[in-house]
C-alpha cells in the first residue's frame, strides 16, 4: 500500500514538472515571435498598382506581395491562368510578360508597371481563336484542360522562340509545362502544326 502511495506522489511530481515546463514553452515562443517578426515577415502595404493586361489598362490597389497570379484570379476574375502547385513547378499558370513566358505564381505584381501582361483570354481576337488554341482542339493536345491554358501559352513563345525543329527539341523547350493527363503527343502535334504554317 505505501509502495502504491509513493509510486503515484513520485508519478504526479513528475507530470507536474512535465506540464510546467510545456506550459512555459508557449509563452517564450509567443514572446520570441514578437520580438522578430518584424525583421522575418514583412509588413502588409497596400499600394496603388497600374498594369496593362491583355491591352487593357488596370488601375488596383494592391498588396505589394500579390504574385501576379492572385491579382489575375482574385483582383481581376480573369480566371484562364490557373493555379497549380504555386511553387512554379507545374507551369498551369504560364503567361507573357512583353513576349516572352513567365511564371505568374513567381512574379510579383509589383514589378509590372509598364510591361504588357497577356493570358489566355488576350490570345484570341474577339471571337477568332489564336492558331495554337485552334491547332490543341485539332490535334486533341488536352484532356482534362486544366493545365491547357498554361500549355497553350507555352506553346505559342516556344513557336516564337524558333524551338520547334524536332520532336526532342520541343519536348525539351515545353519541359516545364506538365499535364497529369499525359496528353504530350497532341500538345506536340499542335505545335508542329502552327510552327508549320
Amino acid at each position: 500500500m505505501s509502495e502504491k502511495l509513493h509510486f503515484s506522489r513520485r508519478n504526479f511530481l513528475k507530470s507536474s514538472a512535465i506540464v510546467a515546463v510545456f506550459s512555459a514553452i508557449p509563452s517564450s515562443v509567443k514572446a520570441f515571435y514578437h520580438d522578430v517578426k518584424h525583421f522575418i515577415i514583412p509588413k502588409k502595404k497596400v499600394l496603388p498598382l497600374k498594369i496593362s493586361i491583355n491591352r487593357k489598362k488596370y488601375d488596383l490597389n494592391a498588396d505589394s506581395r500579390s504574385t501576379l497570379l492572385d491579382v489575375l484570379r482574385e483582383d481581376l476574375q480573369l480566371t484562364g491562368t490557373k493555379k497549380g502547385c504555386d511553387h512554379g513547378q507545374c507551369g498551369a499558370c504560364t503567361v507573357h510578360v512583353d513576349g516572352e513566358r513567365v511564371l505568374s505564381c513567381l512574379t510579383l505584381a509589383a514589378t509590372l508597371p509598364g510591361k504588357e501582361v497577356t493570358t489566355i483570354e488576350g490570345l484570341s481576337e474577339g471571337k477568332n481563336l489564336h492558331p495554337m488554341q485552334e491547332a490543341f482542339i485539332e490535334c486533341d493536345g488536352f484532356q482534362c484542360g486544366y493545365c491547357t491554358p498554361g500549355q497553350i501559352m507555352s506553346a505559342v513563345a516556344c513557336v516564337k522562340e524558333g524551338h520547334t525543329k524536332s520532336v526532342e527539341e520541343i519536348k525539351e523547350f515545353m519541359s516545364g509545362n506538365l499535364c497529369r493527363c499525359g496528353a504530350y503527343n497532341g500538345i506536340v502535334e499542335s505545335i508542329q502544326k502552327v510552327a508549320a504554317r
